[in-house]
């Protein structure tokens, strides 16, 4: 299961790497987000840089599962391959797995030029525990966008889910409150962000590596997103199954 599970990763990040573009897409929008905006403008305050960093991994988080899944899946279910291999003696389970670890790796890829600006060009700060809870948070929060992406990815066919992943991105981000310092955000934004996956994961982001106390509706609201998520997600995949071997 696992060497099978390691070459479908294989085989996924060859595919994705064939047309790098995909893989610039995603780390475009955050690292010039912190060149034009962060580092010219808040840059010098280690605070707000600081905070600003946090807000620009998570939008890293959200956008890199939501379309690599959204979009990849959705892609893959129109190829032959794919109902053929959920008919091999060892399942789909190995192909999944692969999918999953394949997009941890890419998104670690699409978080490294964001912390790499915010290490040379910000005043930005850490500790090696708030780095440790950093990449904890990044590790939860990547679930439920994770699920997104998939019951995205196994309920539409690839133009819709294309433009469905498109079109909940920036609300997803600007109602989360992650272009915005803590507190600062518009009053409706400030009202509803911590019940948006976004804003409670960026919440979570922020008390990993500052003194932003943790907000626990919030990180409840986080749980309960990645419950419901994981409900549509597996129902998604037993309605695509069902309509495959019907």
């Amino acid at each position: 299961m696992t060497s099978l599970a390691l070459t479908h990763a294989r085989f996924q990040l060859i595919e994705t790497f064939r047309i790098p573009m995909a893989l610039i897409g995603s780390a475009f929008f955050p690292a010039a987000s912190m060149i034009f905006f962060v580092v010219p403008f808040v840059g010098d305050d280690p605070v707000y840089a600081t905070y600003a960093t946090a807000s620009m991994v998570t939008f890293v988080v959200m956008t890199s599962n939501l379309f690599q899944y959204g979009i990849g899946v959705a892609e893959d279910r129109a190829q032959p391959w794919d109902p053929y291999s959920r008919t091999l003696p060892v399942g789909a389970a190995p192909r999944f797995a692969g999918r999953i670890l394949a997009g941890l790796v890419l998104m670690g890829a699409s978080l490294v030029p964001v912390v790499v600006i915010a290490a040379v060009a910000t005043e930005a700060t850490i500790t090696l525990g708030g780095f440790l809870a950093a990449v904890a948070v990044v590790a939860v929060s990547a679930v439920p966008f994770t699920l997104m992406g998939l019951a995205i990815g196994y309920s539409l066919p690839a133009k819709a889910a294309i433009v469905l992943a498109q079109v909940l991105f920036f609300p997803l981000a600007f109602g989360g409150g992650l272009m915005t310092a803590p507190g600062s955000a518009p009053g409706f934004v400030e009202t509803i962000a911590p019940y948006l996956p976004t804003g409670a994961a960026v919440r979570l982001m922020w008390a990993a590596v500052g003194d932003f106390p943790v907000q626990w509706t919030s990180t409840a609201a986080l749980i309960t997103w990645t419950a419901t998520l994981a409900g549509v997600a597996v129902w998604a995949y037993r309605r695509d199954e069902g309509r495959r071997f019907s």
